[in-house]
């Protein structure tokens, strides 16, 4: 068996790209089917944010199992896999390990720290768990790097004050509305006409930054008007006026800044729709979505300008030097969690050992048993046969303890060897003893 991780992330590929293989919560159970389909591919569970795709595998051999992901991906995103290739990272074993725990803590995102994905590492774990596509393997190591995010950000100071990209977003839109002014810096959006489409989780976060960077007021789109006044609910001290979807137009005639963030799989917003309204005013558009809720080439349009996810490394580059250091502390406690996963999973190789010692002492327990009970007799009760077995099954449980706990335990894999190589002899495992 092994481990691997297959994937892109916004360092490895443009959102056009990362867009076409982004997968939504409503396929992902298809998707997972998919990828557990092929024969070669034992575990699998996928990670679909923004800014990355990751699909997480236990594989029955690499190569094969590499080129069935690459095969699913091909399919999935409607590429050629030689045009997936140049964007793709594969990692093996440790590194994959590594890799999951660096994504989990937030030092591998865009904004370093940021705490929203840990919640989407969660949340592929449980879609995992509820579709049946993680086993005992994957489910040990996703949960381990769950409890690994919550340990960094608990024993280090790295999820303190750390940007999201809602909020990164947001500071985008005050460094470009402080150039227009002519200054080189965030300027308060207490001027600005602001809508936000869409309310879900990373609306909730742009309308909490939106209120601390000095928006006065603001209109929030949604489907479902309901929902987006239930978000509103949330920030009695921010005037929001909730309207429907079909009100998008209106928005954009009247509004200065608009930011998106839906689960729409096609642009809500495109060059003939804008180019059809009669705006009063400069428009700004900063779209958090992935895909994207804004088709690329709006902003040559006469007093429009448009930013993407991939636009926001403008302003995390100003906020990431002074997490550097507390990132290098945390990638200690990264390597100490990795290798004690890497150590539980070397301790597997004694498995088949331990259980073809127990086949072995089962069956000796058993002839045994039977010579003793039927020496005693018919006159044995039912319970005290009972008592009889049960002493017999204590026996053979406290002679396993000692090689069961020694072979498991972190150890050079030489030394593990030879300890099963000296059990397979002492007990002639190899001559099938333990089949009865």
């Amino acid at each position: 068996m092994h481990i691997a991780v297959v994937g892109l992330s916004h360092r490895t590929a443009p959102v056009e790209i990362r867009e076409r293989l982004s997968i939504p919560e409503q396929t992902m159970e298809d998707s997972l089917q998919q990828l557990r389909g092929d024969a070669q591919v034992l575990e699998a569970s996928i990670l679909s944010t923004c800014n990355r795709l990751e699909i997480y595998t236990l594989l029955r051999s690499p190569e094969q199992g590499i080129t069935a992901v690459g095969s699913f991906l091909s399919r999935h995103s409607g590429l050629d896999f030689g045009e997936l290739t140049p964007h793709l990272f594969t990692y093996h074993h440790a590194e994959a390990v590594s890799h999951l725990m660096r994504v989990a803590s937030g030092l591998d995102s865009l904004v370093l720290g940021e705490g929203q994905i840990l919640s989407q590492v969660k949340k592929m774990v449980r879609l995992g768990q509820e579709h049946g596509s993680i086993g005992p393997i994957l489910n040990r190591l996703l949960t381990q790097a769950v409890s690994t995010g919550k340990r960094v950000r608990t024993e280090t100071n790295l999820g303190t004050g750390a940007v999201s990209i809602s909020s990164a977003a947001v500071e985008l839109a005050q460094l470009k509305v402080g150039q227009a002014r002519g200054l080189d810096e965030l300027v308060s959006l207490d001027q600005e006409q602001v809508a936000v489409v869409g309310a879900g989780r990373m609306a909730r976060l742009l309308l909490q930054h939106l209120q601390s960077k000095g928006c006065k007021a603001l209109v929030l789109l949604n489907r479902t008007v309901e929902r987006a006044e239930a978000l509103a609910a949330d920030f009695p001290e921010l005037p929001v006026q909730c309207r429907p979807l079909s009100d998008l137009d209106h928005c954009l005639s009247t509004c200065s800044l608009v930011f998106t963030s839906t689960a729409a799989e096609q642009p809500i917003i495109d060059q003939a729709r804008l180019q059809s309204l009669n705006r009063r005013s400069s428009l700004m558009l900063v779209d958090i979505g992935v895909p994207r809720n804004i088709s690329s080439g709006v902003s040559v349009l006469p007093g429009v300008e448009s930013f993407d996810v991939d636009d926001l490394q403008e302003v995390v580059n100003r906020n990431q030097e002074s997490r550097r250091e507390i990132a290098a502390e945390a990638e200690g406690l990264l390597q100490e969690e990795a290798q004690q996963f890497l150590e539980w999973w070397d301790g597997l190789e004694a498995v088949p050992t331990l259980n073809k010692l127990r086949q072995t002492l089962e069956v000796i327990r058993e002839q045994e048993l039977q010579k003793a009970l039927s020496r005693m007799g018919p006159d044995l009760s039912a319970r005290e046969r009972k008592v009889v077995e049960a002493l017999s099954k204590g026996i053979i449980n406290k002679v396993l303890h000692s090689p069961v706990t020694n072979l498991r335990a972190p150890q050079p894999r030489q030394q593990r060897h030879l300890a099963m190589q000296a059990l397979h002899d002492l007990f002639a495992l190899d001559e099938g003893s333990g089949e009865g």
